[in-house]
């Protein structure tokens, strides 16, 4: 007898229609590379296992380079979200991509929820914490985690006099690098129109964990992040950490701060994937490695790990997201 093969959703906000409703201009644009990136990524992963039945909403002016005879579903004008709940429904799975920035990853996987669907995601209380950065630190400074110092700034509110330089200033609310500002002596930078955070700037090496959340949490390999120089950086890409000393203080980090903020949502196990940003400093024994933010989501890391995995991550991924579990205790420092 022949099993029934899985039917997958992909999306990915930019690629999927998201970016049709914005106005020209718009920062959240400029994401439109990385988003095309990754659902080509996911997309070749998925058509790997032969379990996986795929349909990959495409937005009409979008090109988009996918394996020869995947579903392709073309999402119309200004019909993004319409578009969204009505595939998700007829799968039985949804894999959905989406920057957190003004609740916009939120917003698509509890209309998805609602409709009867079921993505690849966490609870909405973990998105809500994660999706932001001043609620991320929040939680994992009372659970221990290392976090840089710093202090969340209201709209408007001006830089504070005697706040430490250099700093990072970064939004609330925000994917990628979006809107991300490094401050330098003397300061006297303008305030901002929305919510911000603003911290301290950490040196060491950026490190990016990725973990397949669900009925056991898997911790992949770390990677090394690369950025532009100058004060409005922007992500390169990734590669592996060699180094394997670094490699386990990162682990050890990702998986404290997943707990962190499984505990601060109400013990609501994570589920999906979940990448978590670090950076590891030039102490052997890790006292000055910083863990900066949690992403709900998948990011751009998959592209590395997919490339190396043996098997289909997406295929793992719906797995482990389908297997319940409890909470992850809190490990003891």
């Amino acid at each position: 007898m022949t099993t029934p093969r899985l039917k997958l959703l992909l999306y990915e906000w930019c690629c999927s229609g998201g970016l049709a409703a914005l106005p020209s201009g718009s920062e959240l644009e400029d994401l439109f590379a990385e988003g095309r990136m990754m659902l080509e990524a996911l997309a070749a992963d998925a058509a790997r296992d032969p379990s996986l039945d795929v349909t990959v909403l495409v937005d009409a002016a979008r090109e988009i380079n996918l394996p020869d005879g995947m579903r392709v579903e073309t999402v119309p004008h200004d019909a993004e979200i319409s578009s969204l709940v009505d595939a998700a429904t007829r799968n039985d799975r949804a894999v959905l991509v989406a920057p957190e920035t003004n609740g916009i990853l939120a917003d698509r996987v509890a209309r998805v929820r609602a409709a009867g669907g079921h993505p690849v995601a966490a609870g909405l209380r973990f998105l809500a914490i994660a999706g932001d950065k001043q609620a991320t630190i929040d939680a994992l400074a009372a659970a221990g985690v290392p976090v840089p110092a710093g202090r969340s700034l209201s709209a408007d509110e001006p830089f504070p006099l005697g706040f430490h330089l250099p700093a990072i200033r970064k939004a609330r609310a925000s994917a990628g690098c979006d809107g991300l500002q490094i401050i330098r002596p003397p300061g006297g930078v303008a305030a901002s129109a929305g919510a911000t955070r603003l911290e301290a700037l950490i040196a060491g090496t950026p490190v990016g964990v990725s973990c397949l959340c669900g009925g056991d949490l898997e911790i992949l390999p770390p990677l090394r992040q690369r950025f532009t120089d100058g004060d409005r950086p922007r992500y390169l890409g990734s590669e592996p950490l060699p180094n394997p000393s670094l490699a386990t203080r990162a682990q050890g980090l990702a998986r404290r701060a997943v707990a962190a903020l499984e505990r601060a949502a109400g013990d609501e196990p994570a589920a999906g994937w979940v990448g978590v940003d670090m950076i590891l400093g030039d102490r052997h024994d890790g006292l000055d490695d910083r863990v900066l933010e949690v992403n709900p989501r998948l990011t751009t890391s998959f592209v590395v790990q997919s490339r190396g995995a043996s098997l289909s991550l997406v295929r793992s991924m719906i797995d482990r997201a389908a297997t319940p579990r409890e909470c992850t205790p809190l490990p003891r420092r």
